[in-house]
């Protein structure tokens, strides 16, 4: 007699998902889409012209190379001064990949990415002796491998005729536009804020307060100065690809070692701590140093480095948190209501 096979019917309920966007999100997100809708319509028509056009890009990609450095010193505390150097890495590999593949976007897309990584991946292969370093020790080591950098380009040629070694690259296809610019610094920063506020970015701000301290927590601070590390290196790299489709040369002395200084003046200018003041202070350093370069002519290129340093000095004096300090622009605080009828007193 054959068994029986038996049946079991399994019903499962419908689940019905909800999904609530925060309102600040929606209005941030038209903010955005309504700044980048003008600025393209003023350029456009040409109230703002191409040159300071030119200018306006080269600003939003020393914000991403500085958002990549303020994750680094201003927020997990490593000093470093070789971030010219990664930034130099992205740049030529992204120039690389297109010479030789062709100037069309899905390669100028792989170059981005490709030397954004390259940077990412050399930032951790170098972080993996030299974070353990602590204070001066670690800003020595990065500038001795901006160093190494700088004298690798120079001989480049040897490795490959494309990369134009101590001559300059050139020949570079112009495949960085305003709308390329712009979305990827919005990405960048995005990024970089959501890391800051998760768990992780509140422990590379630990590590920076007191990285002994942190130690005896129990926290591994090596792993969360390599998360940082890695990332800010990696966003370097990207803004070194975007400035190579922009200006469409490439020389080595454009990444040597004192350059890592410009971009370390920006988050110190801004704040440390304090994504807003980067942004700030990376597109107004810019905007500046035209406008220097427009009124005191070629030779403003010689005392560059003297006004620099006086606006440095002056800002430490009257202002040693930086122009924004820890302050972080945020929709919420502009939505925010205040209750009517003044403070509250004496509140339990």
């Amino acid at each position: 007699m054959e068994p029986v096979e038996k049946k079991y019917t399994v019903t499962v309920p419908e689940k019905k998902f909800t999904v609530t966007i925060p309102r600040n999100a929606v209005i941030s997100a038209l903010v955005i889409v309504g700044l980048y809708v003008v600025l393209s319509l003023l350029r456009q028509q040409g109230v703002i012209t191409p040159y300071w056009g030119l200018i306006m890009d080269l600003a939003l990609i020393t914000t991403i190379s500085a958002t990549g450095l303020s994750l680094i010193y201003g927020f997990a505390g490593q000093f470093s001064l070789g971030h010219a150097a990664f930034y130099g890495i992205g740049a030529y590999v992204a120039a690389f990949i297109t010479k030789t593949y062709g100037a069309t976007t899905v390669n100028f897309a792989l170059g981005l990415a490709a030397g954004a990584l390259a940077a990412a991946v050399i930032g951790f292969l170098v972080g993996l002796p030299i974070l353990r370093l602590r204070s001066d020790y670690l800003g020595i080591a990065t500038l001795g491998f901006g160093v190494i950098v700088k004298v690798l380009l120079d001989n480049s040629d040897k490795l490959s005729k494309t990369l134009g070694g101590s001559m300059g690259m050139l020949g570079i296809p112009r495949l960085t536009t305003f709308a390329w610019v712009f979305w990827l610094a919005v990405a960048v920063l995005l990024i970089a804020r959501n890391l800051v506020n998760s768990s992780h970015g509140r422990v590379c701000i630990t590590v920076r307060e007191d990285e002994i301290a942190a130690d005896i927590m129990g926290i591994d601070t090596t792993r969360y100065k390599m998360l940082a590390f890695t990332l800010g290196c990696g966003m370097a790299g990207l803004g070194g690809g975007l400035y190579a489709h922009l200006y469409t040369f490439l020389h080595p002395s454009s990444f040597e070692f004192l350059k890592s200084f410009d971009v370390l003046l920006i988050v110190v200018l801004g704040g440390l701590g304090s994504l807003t003041g980067t942004v700030v202070a990376g597109i107004g350093v810019v905007f500046l140093q035209e406008a220097l370069r427009g009124v005191l002519g070629q030779q403003f290129l010689e005392w560059r480095g003297v006004v620099y340093a006086l606006a440095l000095i002056v800002l430490m004096i009257l202002r040693p948190q930086g122009l924004m300090g820890g302050w972080e622009f945020s929709i919420d605080r502009l939505l925010q209501r205040r209750p009517k009828g003044g403070s509250a007193r004496g509140a339990a």
